[in-house]
C-alpha cells in the first residue's frame, strides 16, 4: 500500500489533501508541525512526504533536513505559498525531489514525486506563478491570526490595523489565485 505524510499548519488544506490521497488509495499520516511530523517519521517511516515550508516553530526546511537524517529513502515535495528561488534551491540541496507553489492539487503533487529531475533539480521553478497580492495578504492575515490563537484584537495589533478592519478582511473568502 502507498504511504504518504502530509505536513501543513493550515488545517483545511491538510484535510483536503488527506481526503484526496485517501481516495487514491494512500495510507495518509497527517501532521500540523515539526514535532508531530518527526514522530511520524520515526514511527512509520513513510516513503513520501509533502512538507509545507512555513510553519510556526521549526520550518519545513528544518523538518526536511531532520526527517531525511532519520529516513534517507523518503522522497519529499516541499509545498509553499511563499516561494522564492533561494528557498527552492535550499530545499533541493537538502534533498527535496521537487518544490511546488500553493495552490497545488493532488495530481500536481503525485506528478512531482515521479517526475524525473532535471540537472538543476528545480523542475517547478519555470512553472511558478506568483500568488496575487490579495492571496498573499489573506494568507498572511490568517497566519498571524493563528499565531495569536484566534484572538482578533491581538492579531489586529500585530498587523497594525484596526480590529474592525481585520474583521472585515476575515469575513471575505480567500482569493482564488
Amino acid at each position: 500500500m502507498k504511504r504518504i505524510m502530509l505536513v501543513d499548519d493550515e488545517d483545511l488544506l491538510r484535510e483536503r489533501l488527506q481526503k484526496a490521497f485517501l481516495r487514491r488509495g494512500y495510507t495518509v499520516y497527517s501532521a500540523a508541525n515539526y514535532d508531530e511530523a518527526m514522530a511520524i517519521v520515526i514511527e512509520h517511516k513513510p516513503p513520501m512526504a509533502v512538507i509545507d515550508l512555513k510553519m510556526p516553530g521549526k520550518s519545513g526546511l528544518e523538518l526536511l533536513e531532520d526527517a531525511l537524517k532519520v529516513y534517507p529513502q523518503m522522497r519529499v515535495v516541499v509545498l509553499t505559498g511563499y516561494g522564492s528561488i533561494a528557498t527552492a534551491t535550499q530545499a533541493i540541496k537538502l534533498g527535496a525531489v521537487c518544490y511546488l507553489p500553493k495552490p497545488a492539487d493532488v495530481d500536481d503533487i503525485t506528478n512531482a514525486f515521479f517526475r524525473e529531475s532535471e540537472a538543476s533539480g528545480l523542475t517547478a521553478a519555470p512553472e511558478f506563478i506568483p500568488p496575487s497580492l490579495a492571496r498573499v495578504e489573506w494568507e498572511h492575515i490568517n497566519r498571524v491570526l493563528a499565531d495569536c490563537g484566534g484572538n482578533v484584537s491581538a492579531a489586529a495589533h500585530k498587523l497594525g490595523i484596526h480590529r474592525r478592519t481585520l474583521q472585515r478582511k476575515l469575513f471575505k473568502f480567500a482569493p482564488n489565485k
